[in-house]
C-alpha cells in the first residue's frame, strides 16, 4: 500500500484490529513473513541478515552492540547507537531496559547482524511511550553484536565479602583476573581509556586484598601484577597522565627489573616529560635487551631528535641573553 507522509502519521496511530479491520496489509506484515518465531508466541520475530561466530551470548553477559528501533511507517530511528564508533558495554538484566531486545540478545552471536519484530508485550506495552512510540505498537529493531564477555562469573566474586572472596580457589580467582584484563582490554581497543583503567584498578585491588596461603601463591599472583601494571602505565599514556604512566612502569621494574616492556614504558613517559636524560637511560636498557626491536629504535630516534631541538633553542636562548647584556655594556 503506497502512503503519503500525512497517510503514514495516521497509521501509525491505528491499533493493529483496526488494520485488520480494513485489509490493510502493513509493512511490518509483509516483513514478519519472513521472520522466525524464537519463542513460540508470535512476540518476537527474527530475521538473521549476517551470520555470526562462536556461542550465543550467555545470560549474564556485558555486551557491546549497535541498534536501532523503528515504528512502522517511520524511516527515522527513534533511538540509535549509530552515531557511536564504540557503544559503551552493556551488562544484560541491568542495562537493556526492553524485555524484547535482551531475549533477542540471547540468541545471537558474535559479528552477528539481525532484524526483529517486538509485539507490544516485549516492547513498550498497552501505553506505548509518547510522543514517539504509540500504543500498542510493534516496534522493528535492527541489531549487530560487535562483542561480549561472560561476566557472571566476576559479578558474584565482586558481591562476596572479602572474606568470602579469599575463600575462593585460586583457579576461580585467576579467572576472576583473566575476564578483568579481557574488560580492560575491550574498553581500551576502542579508546575508552577511562573505562580500561578502571578494570585494571580494580584488578590490582583484588590482587593487593588477596591473603596469600603460601610462597607459591605469592609468586603466581606478584607475576599476575605485572600485565595489569604495564596496561595501566600504556593507559595512563593514552590518558596523556605520563608521570603516573612512569609511576607503575617503575612498579614492574620493581618486580622485575629485566622487563623490556617496562623500560619502553617509562622510557616513554620520560620523554612525554622532557627529562632526556632518564628516557635515554630507560630506552638504551631497553636496546641492551631487544636490538632489533623497531618500536625501540623508533622511539630512541626520537627523542635525538626532540633533545637535539632542546640543545638548539637552549643554544639560541643563550645567545640572545649575551648579545643582549653585551648591548648593555656598550
Amino acid at each position: 500500500m503506497s502512503t503519503n507522509g500525512k497517510t503514514s502519521r495516521i497509521l501509525q496511530f491505528m491499533a493493529p484490529d483496526e488494520r485488520r479491520q480494513f485489509g490493510i496489509e502493513t509493512p511490518f506484515h509483509r516483513l514478519a513473513w519472513q521472520m522466525r518465531d524464537i519463542l513460540g508466541d508470535g512476540g518476537i520475530l527474527k530475521e538473521v541478515v549476517h551470520a555470526g561466530e562462536g556461542p550465543p551470548v550467555p545470560k549474564h553477559a556485558s555486551v557491546s552492540i549497535h541498534f536501532s528501533g523503528f515504528i512502522e511507517y517511520s524511516d527515522a530511528p527513534f533511538e540509535t547507537t549509530s552515531h557511536l564508533k564504540y557503544p559503551r558495554m552493556m551488562k544484560l538484566g541491568r542495562d537493556v531496559t526492553l524485555y524484547g531486545l535482551e531475549l533477542g540478545l540471547l540468541t545471537m552471536k558474535k559479528g552477528e547482524f539481525s532484524r526483529f519484530l517486538f509485539k507490544p508485550k516485549y516492547a513498550y506495552g498497552d501505553l506505548g511511550c509518547p510522543p514517539h512510540i504509540p500504543p500498542l505498537a510493534t516496534v522493528l529493531y535492527e541489531v549487530q553484536v560487535l562483542d561480549f564477555l561472560d561476566s557472571a562469573q566476576v559479578d558474584e566474586f565482586m558481591d562476596l565479602s572479602r572474606d568470602e572472596q579469599n575463600s575462593v580457589s585460586l583457579s576461580t580467582f585467576l579467572n576472576v583476573l583473566d575476564t578483568q584484563r579481557s574488560f580492560g582490554n575491550l574498553c581500551f581497543n576502542k579508546k575508552r581509556y577511562e573505562d580500561a583503567r578502571e578494570r585494571y584498578k580494580q584488578a590490582m585491588t583484588l590482587l593487593q586484598n588477596r591473603e596469600l596461603l603460601d610462597d607459591e601463591e605469592k609468586q603466581r599472583l606478584e607475576e599476575m601484577k605485572l600485565p595489569f601494571l604495564l596496561n595501566l602505565s600504556l593507559t595512563y599514556l593514552k590518558l596523556e597522565k605520563p608521570q603516573k604512566a612512569l609511576c607503575y612502569g617503575q612498579k614492574v621494574l620493581d618486580i622485575n627489573p629485566q622487563n623490556t616492556k617496562a623500560l619502553f614504558r617509562c622510557g616513554q613517559a620520560c620523554l612525554e616529560m622532557s627529562d632526556y636524560e632518564k628516557a635515554q637511560d630507560y630506552l638504551t636498557l631497553a636496546q641492551a635487551k631487544k636490538p632489533f626491536d623497531p618500536d625501540i629504535n623508533t622511539l630512541l630516534k626520537k627523542l635525538a631528535l626532540c633533545y637535539k631541538d632542546y640543545l638548539d633553542k637552549e643554544r639560541e636562548m643563550c645567545s640572545k641573553m649575551f648579545s643582549g647584556l653585551k648591548r648593555m655594556e656598550k
